[in-house]
């Protein structure tokens, strides 16, 4: 009888694990992503201030900041979507998709889409990140369609 609710509660907590929450990974430590848009590189600033997992899909976080280019400051709310999990012995890599979206406040705002890799470290003496890498690689797409930019991002 022992053995059965042995396995009972061995089964019911597989069947409730969830992936480990790092929505404080997509924060980057308070500091701004940085990169570039469209051909000429212009500079690219991008900070995330809200990261919430999603209740009923831990693999989903929904973000929240704002995007910087030249003066043009604009709000954004959008997803970010793990896709893959490589867990190495001491590197581990992250791959997804993210869908972000800016308020239409003006005629140089549209929407972030793309693929994501985050990279990191695991240091199992101390069982914390030793050092972690993002990268967000897409498009911007303004609302009307008719401009879209290829985008590159990375944490400082």
């Amino acid at each position: 009888m022992k053995k059965i609710l042995f396995l009972f509660l061995m089964l019911g907590n597989l069947a409730f694990s969830q992936m480990p929450n790092i929505e404080n990974v997509w924060l980057n430590n308070s500091k701004p992503y940085a990169g570039t848009i469209g051909n000429n590189k212009t500079e690219l600033k991008m900070k995330i201030n809200i990261s919430e997992q999603d209740k009923k899909n831990d693999q989903q976080y929904f973000v929240a900041g704002y995007t910087l280019v030249d003066r043009n400051y604009s709000k954004f709310e959008g997803k970010i979507m793990i896709t893959k999990y490589k867990n190495g012995t001491k590197r581990n890599v992250v791959f997804g998709e993210y869908d972000f979206a800016e308020e239409p406040n003006g005629k140089h705002t549209g929407t972030l889409k793309g693929k994501f890799i985050y990279t990191f470290n695991w240091d199992r003496k101390t069982e914390k990140i030793d050092s972690q890498f993002i990268e967000f690689i897409g498009d911007w797409t303004s609302y009307d369609g008719k401009l879209t930019y290829r985008t590159n991002l990375k944490n400082e």
